[in-house]
């Protein structure tokens, strides 16, 4: 088992493509989260180890080492070092995972651990060509999906698209629309209900959006994807993306933007700034699957980090599995022996309703779930993610009661 502690965090609003954090750059958008979430923290900024923070995209802005942009740009000492983790949609909680081994580890005892996504501004790349004087041209848009595939492995396991794998998990699964909608709507109705009840404002770090040389900046205090009024019947009525497919635009989550930070530390890093975590970081787990049902990960990767953490999925009191495609999570659900309407499955809603910033979705997804159990007062919460090219994580936790992390300490 895992030996590190989530003590604190904080998330920009998610926001749509092209949407309201369009003109923020991604390193200065996940500076702007590393400053506010580390000035918040109560630990100081010295202390920390390490910057690490998971990004997808990787073409453009958020090149050359992401991780270690945000962290001078946030103003953190040139000492503290950046890394950068690449594992597509679960970046982020890869992120979390690896600083929470390393302090298990004792290799540091402070770190911020996140991830941030521009889809929008991700760029068009352009192949160079393979022979003198060629005059091939390829242009790949790096938003999301494959570029410059290799042709040996489409020949062996397909170049299907994140839309396309699943539709794939849907066949394979005897998933039907009339679920995925509803599934759909439900994630639209448990986003509103939270909001309402002020459960995000917490987690959420408005963020100032620059309009030119002689206007002030625009403030963005919302999550700008979620739709309260996708109603079933609504959804119903959109046209699939694939002729005879299940996946629509409205049971799938969006392309967005958008960055979230967590402190990452020991029992002792607490203890000596007199800060309280919210959550104990138990066990992880990673696992591969086939590509083309890329969605069905967590199905797998639970199953394993609960198997380390000595638990099952019974002890869970939170459930989050990120909504890639409702019939991906319904897919998962299904694998595990769990109700599509288990109520402990995504309580505030999840990526239908918020979005999905591939690298960033992660961190947010456990800050969200280690606010959720000191909410309600439950114990346990497994978080997990399906990752593109067939892999899926999971992160089991703790919730820490008042004092609690110090009796560990003296043990």
């Amino acid at each position: 088992m895992l030996d590190a502690y989530l003590y604190s965090g904080l998330r920009s609003p998610i926001a749509r493509h092209a949407g309201k954090l369009a003109n923020v750059r991604p390193d200065d958008l996940a500076a702007t989260v590393i400053r506010e979430a580390v000035a918040r923290s109560g630990f100081r900024a010295e202390d920390i180890e390490d910057v690490v923070l998971g990004c997808a995209c990787q073409a453009g802005e958020d090149s050359r080492n992401i991780a270690r942009h945000a962290a001078l740009l946030a103003g953190l000492p040139p000492e503290v070092a950046g890394q950068t983790v690449n594992r597509l949609c679960g970046s982020g909680l890869a992120a979390v995972l690896d600083t929470a081994r390393a302090v298990s580890c004792g290799e540091g005892g402070l770190y911020v651990a996140g991830g941030v996504e521009s889809m929008t501004r991700a760029p068009f790349v352009v192949a160079k060509s393979e022979s003198a004087f060629g005059r091939d041209f390829k242009v790949f848009d790096t938003t999301i999906g494959a570029r410059f595939p290799n042709p040996r492995l489409v020949e062996q396991y397909g170049n299907d698209t994140m839309p396309e794998t699943a539709d794939n998990v849907a066949a394979q699964f005897g998933l039907t629309r009339e679920d995925s909608d509803r599934f759909a709507a439900c994630s639209q109705t448990k986003y509103a209900g939270a909001k309402a009840a002020g459960f995000y404002t917490e987690e959420i770090l408005p963020i100032a959006v620059p309009t030119g040389r002689k206007t002030p900046p625009t403030m963005v205090f919302d999550d700008e994807h979620p739709r309260p009024e996708s109603d079933f019947d609504s959804l119903a009525r959109l046209k699939p993306l694939a002729a005879g497919g299940v996946v629509t635009a409205g049971n799938a989550s969006g392309i967005n933007d958008g960055a979230a930070a967590v402190l990452v530390g020991s029992a002792a890093a607490g203890e000596k700034a007199g800060r309280q975590p919210l959550a104990r970081i138990l066990a992880g787990a990673v696992c591969g699957v086939a590509p083309r049902i890329m969605g069905v990960g967590p199905a797998y990767a639970i199953p394993k980090a609960l198997e380390r953490a000595g638990l099952t999925l019974a002890d869970m009191d939170v459930i989050e599995i990120n909504e890639a495609f409702a019939p991906q999570v319904l897919a998962c659900l299904k694998l595990l022996g769990l109700a599509y309407d288990d109520p402990r499955v995504n309580p505030n809603g999840g990526a239908i309703a918020l979005g999905h910033p591939l690298g960033a979705s992660g961190a947010r997804i456990a800050l969200t779930a280690a606010r959720q159990l000191q909410r309600s007062g439950g114990r346990y919460a497994v978080v997990s993610l399906c990752i593109g090219v067939g892999h899926g994580i999971a992160v089991v936790i703790e919730r820490v009661r008042s004092g609690q992390h110090r009796e560990w300490t003296a043990q």
